[in-house]
């Protein structure tokens, strides 16, 4: 049975894959690697304030249809619920792109060991959602975007180094951060 978000008597579980996993920016009690099926971490998602602007948008991470994603499960005190949610709300809902979701994580260290943990996921449904791009494109985007959390470059180097310091590569995101930190020439956009 699904706990409601707010207002529950018990610890809260919350999912991080992108810049969670490396800047939470809330209490915890407890850091630990998550897994989290039928879903995975994609450059999918328009950035117009946190990492660009409408005009020149960034590109940010998503959970996206199919596939697995491994990231942070971080266990929240039930005295915290509340305002880890508003919190969470203030920062990843400015624009409703995700849709705010429970979903179950296995926990690393024991695969009987899952959790029900909130989620931010992609709404394939709103003007922000970009889908899948080419490398290039790719590039291009977070190369012009900044917003008001910085350059969307840092934002994409960031959530690679936390990647390899969990173990992990992803082929894609880490092409395009050694593009980034490469320097190549902007050249025109695709």
């Amino acid at each position: 049975m699904d706990l409601p978000f707010e207002n529950a008597p018990e610890d809260m579980w919350v999912f991080g894959y992108g810049s969670l996993m490396w800047r939470p920016d809330f209490d915890y009690l407890e850091r630990v690697e998550g897994l989290l099926i039928g879903a995975h971490r994609a450059l999918c998602i328009y950035s117009w304030v946190h990492r660009g602007t409408l005009e020149r948008p960034g590109l940010v991470l998503g959970l996206d249809v199919g596939g697995a994603c491994r990231g942070i499960a971080y266990r929240v005190a039930a005295a915290k619920r509340d305002d880890t949610i508003a919190y969470l709300r203030t920062r990843e809902q400015v624009t409703m792109v995700y849709r705010e979701t429970w979903r179950p994580v296995w926990l690393a260290g024991d695969p009987k060991n899952r959790v029900r943990a909130l989620c931010y996921v992609a709404d394939r449904r709103h003007p922000q959602y970009a889908g899948r791009m080419s490398l290039d494109r790719q590039l291009h985007l977070v190369r012009q975007g900044h917003g008001r959390g910085g350059p969307n470059r840092d934002y994409v180097i960031e959530t690679v180094k936390a990647l390899e310091a969990l173990g992990y590569r992803e082929s894609a995101l880490h092409l395009l951060a050694e593009r980034l930190k490469g320097g190549e020439s902007h050249g025109a956009a695709p």
